[in-house]
């Protein structure tokens, strides 16, 4: 017998628990013609009675529901299991068990759904039509003569439609039309509408409903119709499988939409005569598969769209819609068109984009009306000008997204009838368009062009960016050219010709290779009343501009990433114009005035000045623009800012004085009464500014200053969204008054320094919000992910929402580490994360998506002995650069439209890219997480590339779309080699991204590197088990996110703590448990010393060097303790150690002996390496000490088992292969931040060793035993060693 059917709430079926063939559903036999998920009567009892099996009800149809949106009938030969596992392999996964397992989650139905019966949807089910049986009165309520009766009432299309016959739908309906009329309500009866019809004979019924609710739905429903001006009906995406009866009384519809639905060549469509006055009909995304044929019986329809329906041929019929005005085919799978379109003479646009068309159809010959060909998205290689010829009639030519290469002239001289020709996209190199003499617009960004030829007799703009342009001519002179982009070429001259374009209003040639802008152009710019208005000339060599700009109309001026050296000294005096200056990224040193008396004339607003080398002298030259709104004079050299001249900034409302060395903030801000942020992190300010006081403030940012207190008023401004005070190691602050405040950003409390320890890695991040004060970006950093020797960073970026990635920071670092779990692979690992946080998303992620980037640091499962390696993975264009050795490397790829094999998906799926290089309109990422309904153009599957961690790696860098928009990779890493710590780091890319253009949220990690030779010591890696958590017992909240639930941003280990990771596992938290056993001076050679475990010939790690045969290696142990793991909580590093004691201090030195080698039989033996003196030891030891962000080594981080009592003593000694024990109880952080440090030592606990026991020890370690013999394959080795004191 079959099984019982399982169902899900609302009637939904969870296909994945089916653990039998994947491709067939064990519940589904279609011979019997028993339903998906349902049981049949006859099975559930073979012997029973025939009567009873015939009688019983049929299985309900089966249907899938893709993305939350409409849900299709599956046909009788597909299979559930089959289609959902298409699905997930289509989305990305590679494994047949991992797509089963999908399948198995419930979360996946958000995702793709099966119904055991056609889903209910109230939204869409109001809007194909309302109906009950109602109590009817027709006429006013004035008039006695009607009385009241129970009618069918139904609201379908445009008309309200009334039964004549009591309790049936059968007879005579009365039809009242809507449109344009009246929707009243009646007072004196509960629950009821008066509907009255517009016109000179206008009728009127009163509806009296049953319940609240119902009346409601209807009152909404009919005042939409009512209200409408034109007869439309919108029925789109409702899951139509047919159109309803009812629609059909609608006999003043003039516009019919019905775009994604499922409505196929059925008996219902030839009845569509029935619309004798409809005008538009919307068939498109309807799956149609052939052309409906029904449609070409409406003689009055004038536009009609069957776009995106799998059309492979147009029929010669609709040559009968003689009153055809747009016929849209986009979409499809067309690669000829019917000659009988030519009696279609109405016909004015035709849209053929992204369908399989190799050349013009000779059909368009004859449309004489239609004046715009659209066919981008086609296989075009070559245009034919010989084609175009033959239809004057076209003025306007869109051939973006094709292949074209050349064009073929074919003897043809003008084509004057041309007037806009794109070609964007393609893959033309040199392009001559002399011969469009008519030509207005040209549009042929991203193609390989190097040259590139025009008619300029009415050219009005040119669009020629991002190609490899060296030359350009024009001829003659386009004296009607108003806009002109010639950016991202390789131009070394503006041509000259661009001088005498009269109208020319926007010129932009940044990112070029240009050295010096034309002498003409002063005369240019001045002769011009209303010319120029925006000169955009950043990233180009310039070394001056010219003397004489005066009296332009230039309004905005760009000349960032330049080599200026000073501006024209009447540049701000008399561009009366100049709203906008960017003169970033250069090497000014001073500003030229405004004006030679205090009256001015300048109206400057935005003024960007961004790393160069201004100093104090500039700052009185700005009180000369008054109406300053904007100002960012960050990474510059200056040390004060007069409060004098800011009192005269009144207007300013946005500053940046970040990367200076000011010591305050003038007291005169509060002047600025309409200044809503303040950024003036990584200078010196020690006194916290009064920008509190402020009524707009929104944002103030005074991170890695030197700020000792904060006074803050009892009441905070209403607007305030952030103020940043992270990476102030001095500031002191009581938490638990704090911990409401969810816009602060504060270090979490330190007991004492924190230096000196090796870790491998330390981050700082940040984030900043754009112009529209939404932020819109988040960051994930976990030093000590999964509580092991990994670290994960993350940064995701929404765009314009803010859901998915705060969703994406809070569960792909779980994702993750469940990943790791089911596979050794890491870039598996990946990929597999991205994919299962597409479901995670849920509903959040079928309208709304986002971007992200994951680092993961680790050593590898199959040589954990071997060094990190470091795995990238991202999405849309969020990306990942490493420095390595000086030099950027990118571990990152933006998948968009520009990518060739991502075009080609893309048209293979039909889906439609607009001008803006978005699919759909939507994204211009082809893979990005979430923005499912765009499925399968738009996938989650990331790019994972992974390398091997070296010490000539220094940083990688994390950041989002608006920071990598704003700056090149090698400008990115030169910027952050000369920060040495991270979060200012951060903090420094971000604010040039601000001041270089970017607009829109913005977010970086910067991770800082420091890889020893070897990551730990590996001698004996095969006999020591892992670290137990047990052992390494992690402190509470230890792999946090640094945007915790209570608003204070964690401690970044740039800002004066360490990492998580450093803290848990490094010199720094070794505790010494016993003095020096070894000399001095070292034996002789050749002399085995007894109880050694090394044999002569046993390699060594990096960590620990071998020396001569038997001798022992004295090394000095210099570690210093963290804050959190002090025993007094206080620095003692001005204190002089004594050698072999164990003071009670953070700081411990002690001599001690390492062995951690031993000789294998049979293994390949090769010399040891010659280990350092003693001196060399422990000079390296003191540098290490003073210097922090040196690489160390990790002593004893493996193979070490030891444990701190709970008084914070040293545990006695035990048997171990090591004298250095690890203190594992870290202490536990308390809810407030604050750690609870451990009690002091008792000082019996102490244990002093006098120097003289080394030789004692010695004499009696040469007395002992010889060693017992080395144990056989079979027998565990066991390599601890006794150390008598």
């Amino acid at each position: 017998p079959a099984r019982p059917r399982r169902r899900r709430a609302r009637g939904a079926w969870t296909a994945g628990r089916c653990s039998r063939d994947p491709g067939r559903c064990c519940r589904c036999s279609r011979r019997t013609g028993t339903g998906c998920g349902t049981s049949s009567s006859a099975a559930e009892s073979p012997g029973g009675d025939a009567a009873a099996a015939e009688k019983a009800p049929p299985p309900p149809t089966l249907y899938v529901q893709l993305h939350g949106e409409t849900a299709r009938r599956l046909e009788a030969d597909e299979k559930p299991l089959q289609i959902q596992n298409d699905y997930l392999f289509q989305l990305g996964f590679g494994a047949l068990w991992r797509v089963q397992e999908e399948g198995l989650d419930s979360e996946v139905g958000c995702l793709i759904r099966f119904y055991a019966g056609k889903p209910h949807s109230t939204g869409s089910s109001e809007r194909i039509q309302l109906s009950g049986m109602y109590n009817v009165r027709k006429g006013k309520m004035h008039l006695p003569v009607n009385r009241w009766t129970r009618r069918q009432v139904i609201l379908c299309g445009t008309c309200l439609i009334v039964s004549s016959v009591k309790d049936s739908v059968a007879g005579k309906m009365h039809v009242l039309p809507l449109i344009g009329g009246k929707v009243e309500e009646v007072k004196k009866h509960r629950h009821c509408l008066a509907l009255s019809s517009s016109g000179p004979q206008s009728q009127t019924y009163c509806v009296c409903f049953d319940t609240f609710t119902e009346y409601l739905r209807w009152l909404r429903q009919v005042s939409k119709v009512a209200s409408q001006r034109v007869s439309s009906v919108d029925l789109s995406c409702c899951s139509l499988e047919h159109l309803p009866a009812n629609l059909f009384y609608s006999q003043d519809l003039t516009h019919l939409n019905l775009k994604q639905n499922f409505l196929r060549q059925n008996p219902s469509l030839p009845t569509a005569r029935g619309f004798t006055k409809l005008k538009s009909l919307n068939l498109s995304n309807n799956h149609l598969g052939d052309f409906p044929l029904a449609v070409c019986d409406i003689p009055t329809l004038a536009e009609l769209n069957v776009s995106c329906n799998a059309l492979r041929a147009v029929p010669a019929a609709v040559g009968a819609m003689r009153n055809l005005q747009t016929f849209l085919l986009d979409g499809n799978f067309l690669q000829t068109l019917p000659a009988e379109l030519e009696n279609m003479h109405q016909l004015s646009y035709l849209g053929l984009s992204f369908n399989e068309f190799t050349d013009f159809p000779e059909v368009l010959e004859k449309l004489t009306a239609v004046d715009k060909l659209c066919m981008s998205g086609n296989c075009m290689e070559t245009l034919r000008l010989q084609a175009l010829r033959k239809m004057p009639h076209i003025k306007h030519v869109d051939l973006r997204l094709n292949l074209i290469r050349k064009l073929v002239v074919d003897g043809v001289d003008f084509l004057p009838h041309v007037t806009q020709l794109d070609l964007r996209d393609n893959q033309l190199g040199n392009l001559d368009a002399t011969v469009f003499s008519g030509l207005e617009v040209l549009h042929c960004e991203r193609n390989q062009l190097v040259a590139l030829g025009l008619c300029g007799c009415v050219l009005k703009a040119l669009h020629a960016a991002s190609n490899e342009l060296v030359q350009i001519d024009v001829s003659p002179v386009p004296n009607y050219l108003s806009y002109m982009d010639v950016s991202r070429n390789c131009l070394e001259n503006v041509p000259e010709w661009v001088c005498e374009s009269r109208k020319l209003e926007v010129l932009d040639i940044g990112h070029n290779q240009i050295c010096e802008l034309p002498a003409r152009i002063t005369d240019f710019l001045s002769s011009l009343p209303d010319g120029l208005r925006k000169l955009l000339a950043g990233h180009n060599r310039l070394a001056r501009l010219p003397e004489r700009l005066e009296r332009t109309s230039v309004e905005v001026l760009d000349v960032q990433h330049n080599q200026l050296l000073e501006l024209p000294p009447s540049l701000l005096m008399k561009a009366d114009s100049l709203r906008f200056l960017n003169a970033s990224a250069n090497k000014l040193e001073t500003l030229p005035p405004a004006a030679l008396s205090e009256e001015t004339s300048s109206v400057l607003q935005e003024l960007y000045l961004t790393n160069n080398s201004l100093t104090d002298k500039c700052v009185p030259l700005l009180t000369g623009h008054p109406h300053l709104k904007i100002l960012h004079m960050a990474y510059n050299r200056l040390q004060s800012f007069p409060a004098s001249k800011m009192a005269k900034l009144e207007e300013l409302e946005e500053i940046d004085l970040s990367g200076n060395k000011l010591k305050a903030v003038p007291t005169t801000i509060m002047s600025c009464r309409r200044m809503h942020t303040v950024t003036a992190h990584s200078n010196c300010i020690e006194v916290f500014p009064e920008v509190m006081q402020l009524p707009e403030i929104k944002c103030v940012d005074l991170s890695c200053n030197e700020l000792s207190e904060v006074t803050l008023p009892e009441n905070l401004p209403p607007k305030l969204q952030e103020l940043d005070l992270t990476g102030n190691p001095r500031l002191a602050l009581d938490h638990r008054t704090l911990d409401n405040i969810r816009c602060f950003k504060i270090d979490q409390p330190s007991a004492g320094d924190a230096s000196g320890a090796p870790a491998v890695w330390s981050h700082g991040y940040t984030e900043a919000s754009g112009v529209k004060n939404k932020l819109c970006v988040a960051a994930l950093s976990v030093n000590n992910f999964r509580d092991n020797r990994e670290a994960l960073y993350g940064v995701f970026d929404g765009d314009r929402n803010v859901e998915v990635p705060n969703l994406l920071q809070c569960t792909m670092s779980d994702i993750l580490a469940e990943e790791l779990q089911r596979s050794r692979s890491g870039e598996e690992c990946m990929v597999n994360t991205f994919l299962v946080m597409q479901r995670k998303l849920g509903t959040a992620g079928q309208k709304l998506g986002g971007a992200a980037v994951l680092c993961h640091i680790r050593h590898d499962p199959g040589d954990p002995g071997g060094p990190f390696t470091l795995t990238s993975a991202n999405v849309g264009k969020c990306q990942t650069v490493l420095c390595r050795s000086g030099e950027p490397l990118p571990l990152s790829k933006s998948y968009a439209v520009s990518c060739e094999e991502e075009l080609q998906r893309i048209k293979r799926h039909k889906a439609i890219i607009t001008e803006d290089g978005k699919v759909n309109g939507v994204t211009e990422s082809t893979r990005i997480l979430g923005y499912t309904f765009l499925h399968p153009s738009v996938v989650p599957r990331p790019h994972v590339q992974s390398v091997a961690l070296s010490p000539q790696d220094e940083f990688f860098i994390l950041g989002s779309k608006g920071l990598w928009d704003s700056l090149s990779v090698e400008e990115a890493v030169g910027a952050v080699r000369s920060v040495p710590d991270a979060l200012a780091a951060a903090k420094k890319l971000c604010t040039l991204a601000q001041s270089y253009g970017c607009r829109e949220s913005v977010s970086a990690v910067v991770v800082q590197l420091s890889v020893p030779e070897d990551s730990f010591c590996c001698c004996e890696l095969a006999a020591l088990p892992p670290p137990s958590p047990s052992v390494f017992a992690p402190a509470a909240g230890m792999a946090v996110r640094e945007r915790p639930a209570d608003g204070l941003g964690a401690p970044s280990s740039s800002s004066g703590l360490t990492s998580e990771m450093s803290s848990e596992l490094s010199t720094s938290e070794m505790s010494s448990e016993v003095g020096s056993t070894a000399s001095d001076e070292p034996p002789p050679p050749g002399v085995l010393v007894e109880g050694s475990p090394a044999g002569p010939g046993e390699p060594r790690c990096a960590l620990h060097p071998g020396g001569a045969p038997g001798a022992f290696q004295r090394q000095l142990s210099s570690a210093t303790f963290s804050s959190a793991f002090s025993d007094n909580g206080l620095d003692s590093d001005d204190e002089e150690p004594i050698e072999g004691v164990f003071s009670n201090g953070s700081r411990v030195e002690v001599a001690v002996d390492i062995h951690c080698g031993r000789a294998r039989d049979g293994e390949l033996r090769r010399p040891p390496a010659p280990g350092p003196p003693p001196e060399a030891a422990a000079e390296g030891a003191g540098a290490a000490e003073d210097e922090p962000g040196a690489a160390r080594r990790a002593d004893g981080a493996a193979g070490t088992m030891g444990r701190r009592r709970g008084n914070g003593s040293v545990a006695p000694q035990e048997r171990s292969h090591n004298a250095i024990e690890v203190a594992a109880d870290a202490p536990l952080r308390r809810p407030g931040g604050y750690f609870a440090a451990p009690a002091q030592p008792d000082p019996d606990d102490q244990l002093i060793i006098p120097p003289e026991l080394e030789e004692e020890v010695k004499e009696m370690m040469r007395q002992r035993p010889p060693a017992p013999p080395r144990p056989g394959p079979a027998e565990p080795a066991d390599c601890r060693c006794d150390t008598p004191l």
